[in-house]
């Protein structure tokens, strides 16, 4: 699809004016915690954002472009879902008063979407030139999606990154968090605060989770605008959706099998229409229409019987603390 200048300009200039508008509604007056409700309320509208993006693709590209998008959209925001786990860990980890937490997420996603339009650009750019690299990109899925399998139920850890440990190591830093300052001036010296580095780790840790989530998307589409609007959109209601889902992360159990099928399923895909593009007469072409649909009903049932299994190991829990609790009356 040959998109012109102005509509990358458009995008992204929209998505900034929301961005800029979203911050300063929640930022003006004195820092507070994100309640539930704005919460609620701004990832309804990042959604519906997403939405009547696709729409109007649908209206002015056609239906194909469209469900790209849509397909996209989904694994994008599918697979960020699985960050929030990470940045929940980093939050705790730097002890971040819940009322600064929005900001950081913010910064720190506004940082990985630059990022991943670099990568992006460069991703489009090798894949127009090296068609092997499909191969490549889907056997790294397969990979990914096994390892995801392979480390169900075992403890999460954070190790820090290269760029995180350099800013700790070079960046003169504070002990303690001076209010919402990114940077304050001690005896005419100026420092950065905590906050600037867990930004840092927010934004670099998601760049990390770029190496599969854009190869995945990339087995969707190999439009670049497209790719950049999915990936996106998918940011843009990240941060929201972290204070929104708050304890319900802990109970989606079996999101990592969802999301290794998903990875599983696009390597597959890229490797079979490598193959398809390349003459082989076996190897199918598989319609986007048949993606988005593996895409919905795999979240849709790993969310179910996440939510189901939580259920049934409180009801088993309450059971067994109910005996103990009479025999101690």
């Amino acid at each position: 699809m040959s998109v012109p200048t102005w509509a990358w300009f458009a995008v992204i200039g929209g998505l900034l004016v929301v961005l800029a508008f979203d911050l300063w509604i929640v930022d003006r007056g004195e820092p507070r915690e994100f309640s539930l409700k704005q919460a609620g309320f701004w990832v309804g509208f990042y959604v519906t954002l997403a939405i009547v993006f696709g729409i109007v693709m649908w209206v002015f590209a056609g239906p194909v472009p469209a469900g790209q998008f849509f397909a996209g959209y989904l694994t994008e925001y599918s697979l960020s879902i699985d960050n929030l786990f990470v940045f929940y860990i980093i939050m705790t980890r730097f002890a971040v008063p819940k009322m600064y937490q929005h900001k950081v997420l913010l910064v720190g996603i506004l940082m990985a979407l630059v990022m991943r339009g670099i990568f992006i650009a460069i991703g489009a750019a090798a894949l127009a030139n090296f068609g092997w690299l499909f191969y490549v990109f889907g056997l790294f899925l397969i990979y990914t999606a096994v390892q995801l399998v392979r480390q169900f139920g075992q403890e999460e850890d954070l190790p820090e990154n290269a760029v995180l440990r350099w800013a700790r190591r070079v960046l003169p830093h504070t002990d303690d968090y001076v209010g919402s300052k990114v940077t304050v001036k001690i005896d005419g010296r100026r420092l950065v605060t905590p906050l600037l580095i867990v930004m840092i780790a927010i934004g670099t840790t998601d760049l990390l989770f770029a190496l599969d989530s854009i190869p995945a998307i990339f087995g969707l589409t190999t439009d670049p605008f497209i790719v950049f609007a999915a990936n996106a959109f998918a940011l843009m209601g990240l941060r929201q959706l972290y204070f929104l889902l708050g304890g319900l992360l802990q109970r989606l159990v079996y999101l990592s099998f969802g999301l290794a099928f998903i990875l599983g399923f696009i390597g597959v895909k890229l490797i079979l229409e490598a193959l398809h593009s390349s003459g082989v007469s076996w190897a199918p072409e598989i319609p986007i229409w048949v993606s988005l649909s593996v895409i919905v009903v795999t979240m849709v049932f790993t969310t179910v019987i996440s939510l189901m299994k939580a259920r049934r190991d409180t009801r088993e829990g309450k059971e067994n603390s109910t005996p103990a609790s009479v025999e101690q009356g």
